[in-house]
C-alpha cells in the first residue's frame, strides 16, 4: 500500500492567512498538535501546538508563527512502511504528501491507518503474510486461495494496490493462517507467481519482517 492511497482528505491544510485561532479550533476538532500549512500548494512545513500557544494573541496569522519540518514529507509513491518509519523517528501524527514538484497532495493520518492495518494483520490471530506481484490479468484471488488451500491454511484477508516499482502491475497482500509459509510460497513459485515479500516467524531478521515490526512499535507509542 502506497502513500497516496492513504491520504486523509478530511484534514485540510492551514495558510500563511490563517489566524491562530482557527489553527487552534482545527487542533482541537481534529485531535492533532500538529498542521500542515501549504501557501501556493507548497508546503511550508507544520504548525505545532506549542509554538502556537506560545503566542498570547490568537488573532496574529499563522505568518507570525514559526513552523518546523519542512523536509519531513513522503512522495505518492511512498511505500506505507516508509510512512511509519518517518512518522515514527519525527514522532509526527501526521505525514505531508507531495509530488514529484514538491506540490502539497494530502497528508496521512498516521494512527487512522496504523490502526486499520494493525486491524487487518493483527485482530485476525497468528498467521503469515505473503505480498505478491503480477500482471491485472493475471489476478484471480480464486485461484491463489486454491493453491493456499492445497497447502492445508486459509486467506484471512487480502487487498491490492498498485506496485510502485511497477506501475503495469499490482501487488496482492494475503493474511494467512498460517506462520510457516514454506510449503505455499514453494507452491507460488511453482506456478510463477513473483514473491516480493512475506513475514513468517522463522524469519525475524528479515528487512521486511523489521519494517512490519515498526508498524506495531509505533502503534505503542
Amino acid at each position: 500500500m502506497i502513500a497516496e492511497e492513504l491520504i486523509n482528505q478530511m484534514i485540510p491544510p492551514l495558510k500563511v492567512s490563517d489566524s491562530a485561532e482557527k489553527a487552534k479550533k482545527w487542533m482541537e476538532e481534529f485531535r492533532l498538535t500538529q498542521l500542515p500549512v501549504v501557501e501556493n500548494n507548497n508546503f511550508l512545513g507544520f504548525l505545532e501546538e506549542q509554538a502556537l500557544y506560545e503566542k498570547d494573541d490568537f488573532t496574529v496569522p499563522i505568518s507570525n508563527i514559526r513552523l518546523v519540518n519542512k523536509e519531513l514529507v513522503v512522495k505518492p509513491s511512498s511505500h506505507f512502511y516508509d510512512v511509519i518509519k518517518l512518522a515514527s523517528k519525527n514522532k509526527l501524527q501526521i505525514v505531508p504528501v507531495v509530488n514529484d514538484d514538491s506540490k502539497f497532495v494530502g497528508v496521512i493520518s498516521v494512527n487512522e491507518t496504523s490502526f486499520a492495518m494493525a486491524q487487518m494483520f493483527a485482530t485476525q490471530g497468528p498467521g503469515g503474510i505473503i505480498v505478491l506481484s503480477m500482471q491485472d490479468k493475471d489476478y484471480s484471488l480464486s485461484q491463489i486461495s486454491r493453491l493456499v488451500e492445497a497447502n492445508d491454511a486459509k486467506v484471512l484477508s487480502s487487498f491490492v494496490s498498485n506496485d510502485e516499482l511497477d506501475p503495469n502491475k499490482i501487488k496482492l497482500t494475503l493474511k494467512l493462517n498460517r506462520t510457516d509459509l514454506t510449503r505455499i510460497i514453494a507452491t507460488f513459485e511453482r506456478y510463477d507467481y513473483k514473491i516480493i515479500a512475506n513475514f513468517q516467524e522463522n524469519e525475524l531478521t528479515s528487512h521486511d519482517k523489521e519494517r512490519l515490526d515498526l508498524l506495531f512499535k509505533y502503534l505503542n507509542i
